[in-house]
């Protein structure tokens, strides 16, 4: 019989995804973590009433991560039962169908780390927005800020 794709997968591939989406799920706990003891920051700033424009701004971007977050690690998690599904597939023989599941939990795990990209992108513009009211600040290029590091000199 000839199987999808033209190979057999073993037990050792889908093994392979275990230390990968182990540790981004680690990457994720830490940044929810991170997130957590900011909103913590953030309400207590509020509470006094020191700069509510700012932190409005950065409570609605922080809620949106906590969701982007939750979504990072739903589809690792799913990855991560589709690689087991996978294995249990591999023993029992069904090779087609566990080369289709493990398919599946690779495009999954390929959703989570994009969505971690997105969270990412959204986190440095959470750190821009608790720069901004700072006197001069600039977003310069890379080749205006060498330019005016170099002029000083």
């Amino acid at each position: 019989m000839k199987y999808f794709w033209g190979m057999e997968l073993s037990v050792n591939i889908p093994a392979l995804l275990f230390p990968a989406i182990s540790l981004i799920m680690l990457a994720y706990t830490n940044r929810f973590l991170a997130l957590s003891n900011r909103v913590r920051v953030l309400h207590d700033k509020y509470n006094q009433l020191e700069q509510r424009h700012i932190i409005f701004g950065q409570i609605k971007n922080i809620k949106y991560r906590i969701k982007l977050i939750q979504s990072m690690q739903s589809f690792g998690v799913a990855s991560l039962l589709l690689s087991i599904v996978s294995m249990f597939f591999i023993y029992i023989q069904y090779q087609m169908v566990a080369q289709f599941v493990f398919g599946i939990s690779l495009i999954t795990f390929c959703i989570s780390i994009t969505i971690s990209l997105i969270e990412i992108r959204l986190s440095t513009k959470a750190i821009e927005l608790e720069l901004s009211d700072m006197e001069g600040l600039e977003d310069p290029t890379v080749m205006e800020y060498l330019k005016k590091k170099f002029e000083r000199e």
